[in-house]
C-alpha cells in the first residue's frame, strides 16, 4: 500500500477552487480525502507528505484526439515543428542531413503550410540542401508533404503521373510536380520511405508519452492506432509499453478503419479490441477518416470552394467514404459496442456523420456508445442542435480556434461567406447542449493545453495582436477547463473515475504555477506545468 498526502494546495471542484481545502489525500493511487491537511493526516498516516508550495491543482488533462507515436518519431527524427518560417526549416533539414550521413531518407516532419507562398512548398528548395537521396516531410497536419527531385523520381512521379482519386500533385504550368503532394498522393511516395522498427516506435512512444506529461497531460485517446496514412501499427508498441510498466498514461486507442475496406474489417477490429483488452489495454474506438483540411481544399463542404478571385469553383472537397456507406459502417461499429470517432471537418462532412450515427440509432436503438467527431471546423446551424440530440460529443481542437495567418491567407479566403461565419462555433454547440472534449492532434498543433484553453476563451493566439475569430463562440475558462478534462474522460469511458477531483476518483492531477481561473484571460498561456500526477505517481515536475 502506497500513500501521499498532498498539501498547501488550490484545489479545483465544480468549477472553482474549492474553499476548505488544502490537501489530497491518496492510497493506492487513488483520492480518499480532501479537506485540510491537519485533518487528514489519520486518513494516510503512512503517507509521503507533498509540498506544493501554494500550487493550483487540476484534475489532469486529458487529450481526446492526439498522435503520439507519430509525433515522438518526428522528434526523433528531422524535427521542424519548432522551426519559425523557411529559413528555420531549411537550416533543420542541412543539419539533420550532415549529422545523418548514412540516412538512406530524410524523414520526419512538421512544418507550416503558412511559411510558403500559397502554403506550397517546392522541390527546388530541398534540392539546393540535399540532393544525394530523398527527403520525404509531412506538413503538421499530415495532409500534405513536401519532398526533393529525388523523392518524385523514386516514386516515378512524372508529368504523365495522374493524381490519384483521393489526392493531388502539385504540379507547374506544363504539368511537372514541383514538390507538394497532398493527402492520398503522398502515398505515392511515402510507400518507398523505409518503415520505422518497433524500437524506432517504442522508443517515440516513451518521447511522447514525457513530452505530454510535462503539459499536464495524465491521459489520451490515440487517433490512429493501425496502419494508415503511412503510420506503422502501434498497438503492440502500446501493449509492450503496458506490460512492461512503461505506459503511465491512461490511453485509449482508436482503431484504424481502412477506407479502402468494407465492413469485412469489422471482424478483425473486434478481434484486436478483445486482443488488447486481454493485455489490459483499452482499444474500444474506431477512427475512421471522413474528408481531408480545408487549406488543401480537401475538407468536404457544402458550398464549394472558390478561386483566388472569389469566385465559385466546382470543388466541394472530398469525403473519402460515401455517405451511404458511412452510415451502414457506423451503424454496425455501433452494434458491435465501439465509439465511432470520425474526422469530420468541413459542413458537409458533419453532416454526413451525423446523418450516419443518426441512422445507428434508429436502426440499433440508443446503446450508450461514445460516438464523437473529430475537428468540427465548419458547422451548419442546423446541425449544431443534432450533438446533443444524438448524444454526440463534439471533439474539438480549441487552438485552432483563431485568426492566425493559415486561417487568414490560407483558409478563409477560399470558403464561402457562410462558411466563413461557422468557423469552430464551440459556444452556439455549449449552449445547445452539446458536450465539448478538447484534444490537440499534436503533432498537427502544439498539445499543450493550456495554449488551447487560451484560444478557446479569447479566440486569438498567444502573443497575436489579430482580432478574435468569431469572438462570440468563445468559452469560459471554466468550460475550456471541464473539455480538456471530463470531457475528454467522458469520449474514453473514463470519467468514472477519472476527469474530477473527488474522493474515489483516481488521483491524476496538473499542479499550476497560477490560478488559471481568476487571472486575466490573455495570461492564460503563460501559466506552467510544475507537476503532473498519474495514480498517486510523479510522473513529470520542474
Amino acid at each position: 500500500m502506497t500513500e501521499l498526502l498532498l498539501t498547501n494546495a488550490q484545489v479545483y471542484g465544480d468549477g472553482a477552487w474549492q474553499p476548505g481545502v488544502d490537501a489530497i489525500a491518496v492510497r493506492d493511487g487513488v483520492i480518499v480525502g480532501l479537506g485540510r491537511s491537519a485533518d487528514l493526516g489519520s486518513l494516510v498516516p503512512a503517507a509521503d507528505v507533498i509540498d506544493l508550495e501554494g500550487g493550483w491543482v487540476l484534475p489532469g488533462f486529458q487529450d481526446a484526439h492526439v498522435h503520439p507515436v507519430q509525433a515522438g518519431l518526428e522528434m526523433n527524427a528531422c524535427n521542424l515543428a519548432d522551426g519559425d518560417g523557411l529559413d528555420d526549416y531549411v537550416s533543420t533539414v542541412a543539419a539533420y542531413a550532415l549529422g545523418h550521413p548514412a540516412a538512406e531518407w530524410i524523414v520526419g516532419g512538421g512544418w507550416s503550410m503558412d511559411a510558403f507562398p500559397g502554403g506550397v512548398p517546392t522541390a527546388a528548395v530541398l534540392d539546393r540542401i540535399v540532393s544525394d537521396r530523398p527527403v520525404f516531410l509531412p506538413n503538421r497536419d499530415h495532409h500534405s508533404a513536401w519532398v526533393n527531385t529525388a523523392a518524385l523520381e523514386r516514386a516515378g512521379i512524372t508529368a504523365a503521373t495522374p493524381d490519384p482519386a483521393d489526392g493531388r500533385i502539385e504540379r507547374n504550368d506544363r504539368g511537372e510536380p514541383t514538390g507538394a503532394l497532398h493527402e492520398g498522393a503522398m502515398e505515392l511516395v511515402r510507400r518507398h520511405v523505409p518503415r520505422p522498427s518497433a524500437d524506432d516506435i517504442a522508443r517515440a512512444l516513451q518521447t511522447a508519452q514525457a513530452h505530454l506529461h510535462s503539459l499536464g497531460i495524465t491521459g489520451w485517446q490515440d487517433a490512429l492506432v493501425g496502419e494508415g496514412l503511412g503510420m506503422p501499427d502501434t498497438l503492440d508498441a502500446y501493449l509492450d509499453a503496458h506490460r512492461a510498466g512503461r505506459l503511465t498514461a491512461r490511453v485509449v486507442g482508436a482503431l484504424w478503419w481502412d477506407r479502402e475496406r468494407g465492413d469485412e474489417q469489422i471482424a478483425e477490429l473486434v478481434e484486436r479490441r478483445e486482443r488488447a483488452a486481454a493485455a489490459g489495454f483499452d482499444a474500444s474506438s474506431v477512427k475512421i477518416m471522413q474528408d481531408g483540411v480545408c487549406e488543401t481544399f480537401t475538407a468536404a463542404v457544402v458550398e464549394p470552394y472558390l478561386d483566388r478571385h472569389g469566385h465559385p469553383t466546382d470543388n466541394h472537397g472530398l469525403s473519402f467514404i460515401e455517405a451511404a456507406d458511412l452510415a451502414r459502417y457506423v451503424q454496425l461499429l455501433d452494434a458491435a459496442d465501439f465509439q465511432v470517432h470520425i474526422h469530420a471537418l468541413g459542413d458537409r462532412a458533419v453532416a454526413d456523420s451525423l446523418d450516419a450515427i443518426e441512422h445507428a440509432v434508429t436502426v440499433n436503438g440508443r446503446r450508450g456508445n461514445r460516438h464523437h467527431l473529430a475537428h468540427v471546423q465548419i458547422v451548419r446551424p442546423e446541425d449544431v442542435p443534432r450533438f446533443a440530440e444524438l448524444d454526440v460529443t463534439a471533439n474539438a481542437q480549441p487552438l485552432w480556434a483563431c485568426l492566425d495567418e493559415q486561417m487568414a491567407d490560407l483558409t478563409l479566403p477560399f470558403l464561402s461567406a457562410t462558411a466563413r461565419a461557422q468557423q469552430y462555433v464551440f459556444r452556439s454547440l455549449v449552449d445547445a447542449g452539446t458536450r465539448i472534449a478538447f484534444g490537440s492532434d499534436w503533432p498537427v498543433s502544439s498539445a499543450d493545453p493550456l495554449l488551447g484553453i487560451h484560444v478557446a476563451v479569447n479566440r486569438v493566439a498567444a502573443g497575436s495582436d489579430a482580432e478574435p475569430l468569431l469572438a462570440s463562440e468563445s468559452l469560459t475558462v471554466v468550460e475550456a477547463i471541464e473539455a480538456y478534462t471530463r470531457g475528454s474522460a467522458f469520449v474514453s469511458r473514463r470519467e468514472s473515475a477519472s476527469g474530477t477531483i473527488a474522493v474515489d476518483m483516481a488521483a491524476d492531477l496538473a499542479v499550476l504555477d497560477a490560478d488559471i481561473v481568476s487571472i486575466d484571460s490573455h495570461e492564460i498561456a503563460e501559466v506552467r506545468v510544475t507537476r503532473t500526477y498519474v495514480a498517486g505517481r510523479l510522473v513529470h515536475t520542474l
